[in-house]
């Protein structure tokens, strides 16, 4: 088994820097981070790999400046797996490709089955990975050598793999496809906070009435405080089923609130001065949360379109087959070469006129990439007329 070395001084990050800029090619890089363990989503290791240069595994903690890095290889095109899930982890740190390939991205559009790192290089280059560590704690200091080495070979045949699935994607006539997906990724704006987001809380549905869901939501802003004080992954101090058990049973004294068998967590008790803080503040509160939350700018769920919308209805009916038919044509998945929620979101508010241009105006002002609007609008459009009854339209003639 190779020996592989963190390297957690800047120091040395800056000599592997310039090993990095000496080697040649695409660089590929892969985060690993402590999700399920911390609150942060912080990167704890960075894998870099260049062709004459080798593979760097880099601490982020305590090196924390990151430029000369940045500066080595900001410019050269990066091979990331699943960019959008590591980009906020490296821009945290200033590190920011100007442009990349995104492996499974690539595996999408080319109609792989299984996309998943180990899937992808196994079917590109029959080579298997063991991915024994993926779920592990990253932040656990010193990082044992498996881990080392797992983490490693994640980015040591990464730029193999995005030369093979560039093959493909020429192949197939999906390069220019592929460039606009990636830009798109680069280019996408992080997503505002949610408005209310504890209401994610798992099994908040079973809660009736604005009191308790003031209850609920002063226990996850005070479990969302102590998490974030503590760096510590909010479920594993209290399960959100614990919370909601413990709004369920209504105790009426701190005792009673102890007692709750279900009201289970590593800080249940050792905090219940805090979680009994958070219930009378519930109480207290004259600010109480609709039943429901707000439905801002989402649609009806489709069952509800034929009561609501049935000309939506019939036009999503018509579009989503011959969507579907597009995309078994180009071999890839229908939500990559078009998400539902743009269908549905053209379907309920069309244009006028329905042509194939106007559909594709909508689709972009949406947010659909140009190579999406070339391949669906002209499909959406004539499944949108087809979708007219015979009525509608001698009425519409009259008119």
């Amino acid at each position: 088994m190779t020996e592989y070395t963190v390297i957690d001084r800047l120091e040395d990050l800056v000599v592997a820097a310039e090993r990095l800029a000496a080697g040649e090619g695409p660089v590929a890089v892969d985060v690993e981070r402590a999700s399920g363990f911390r609150y942060s989503q912080r990167a704890y290791l960075i894998q870099v790999f260049r062709r004459g240069a080798g593979v760097f595994l880099f601490d982020p903690p305590p090196i924390a400046d990151f430029r000369p890095l940045q500066a080595a290889i900001g410019d050269q095109e990066w091979v990331l797996h699943a960019a959008s899930q590591d980009l906020p982890s490296l821009r945290e740190l200033g590190l920011e490709p100007s442009s990349m390939f995104d492996t499974e991205l690539a595996a999408r559009l080319l109609g792989h089955e299984r996309v998943g790192l180990g899937a992808v290089v196994e079917d590109t280059l029959g080579i298997t990975l063991a991915k024994a560590h993926s779920a592990s704690d990253w932040s656990t200091r010193p990082l044992p050598q498996a881990w080392l080495e797992y983490a490693a070979l994640d980015v040591e045949h990464l730029v193999d793999v995005r030369d093979a699935l560039a093959a493909e994607l020429a192949e197939q006539g999906k390069t220019a496809f592929a460039d606009e997906e990636f830009r798109a990724v680069l280019d996408r704006e992080p997503k505002p906070p949610r408005e209310e987001p504890w209401r994610r809380l798992s099994g908040l549905h079973t809660v009736r009435g604005r009191r308790p869901l003031a209850v609920a939501r002063a226990l996850w802003t005070a479990r969302e405080e102590f998490a974030r004080e503590q760096d510590v992954a909010p479920g594993r101090l209290v399960p959100d089923r614990a919370l909601v058990a413990a709004v369920l049973a209504d105790p009426k004294s701190k005792q009673e609130l102890a007692a709750v068998k279900e009201f289970t967590g590593r800080a249940s008790r050792s905090q219940l001065d805090r979680w009994w803080a958070a219930f009378e503040a519930g109480r207290a509160t004259t600010e109480l949360p609709l039943e429901r939350a707000p439905g801002g700018d989402s649609l009806p769920p489709p069952r509800a379109w034929p009561d609501r919308n049935p000309e939506a209805d019939a036009r999503l009916k018509a579009a989503r087959p011959a969507v579907e038919q597009r995309a078994e044509e180009l071999r890839m998945p229908t939500e990559n070469l078009l998400t539902p929620d743009l269908l549905r979101r053209v379907a309920w508010a069309p244009p006028a006129p329905l042509t194939a241009e106007a559909v594709g105006e909508s689709l972009l002002a949406l947010g659909a990439r140009p190579w999406q609007v070339a391949q669906t609008a002209q499909v959406i459009a004539d499944a949108f007329v087809g979708s007219v009854q015979p009525s509608e339209s001698a009425s519409d003639s009259v008119s």
